[in-house]
């Protein structure tokens, strides 16, 4: 589900290895939530990707659970970008 024009949407997942099987929703909301979860990623310095059409899947699960398996390619997709991102600035430093 795509959001409607002009509406940011914004989902954060965590990954503990150790305790979890698939990346859980730690947040979700849209509007001053999708900002002030945006700007919690900025203070954090932690990578930001826009990809609405894997935000509108993340929208629609329970806080706290895991991804589903339909959503695995598109996430491991942008967990690679985000990882190639980082190890290209970790080299300028």
């Amino acid at each position: 589900m795509k959001p409607k024009r002009g509406i940011k949407i914004a989902a954060a997942l965590k990954y503990d290895v150790k305790k979890d099987g698939a990346p859980r929703l730690l947040a979700k909301g849209k509007g001053l939530v999708a900002q002030k979860i945006l700007e919690r990623a900025q203070d954090g310095g932690i990578d930001v990707h826009e990809d609405a059409s894997v935000a509108g899947g993340l929208m629609q699960l329970d806080l706290g659970s895991e991804i589903p398996e339909c959503l695995y390619d598109a996430v491991a997709r942008i967990l690679a970008h985000i990882i190639d991102i980082d190890s290209k600035e970790a080299g300028e430093k």
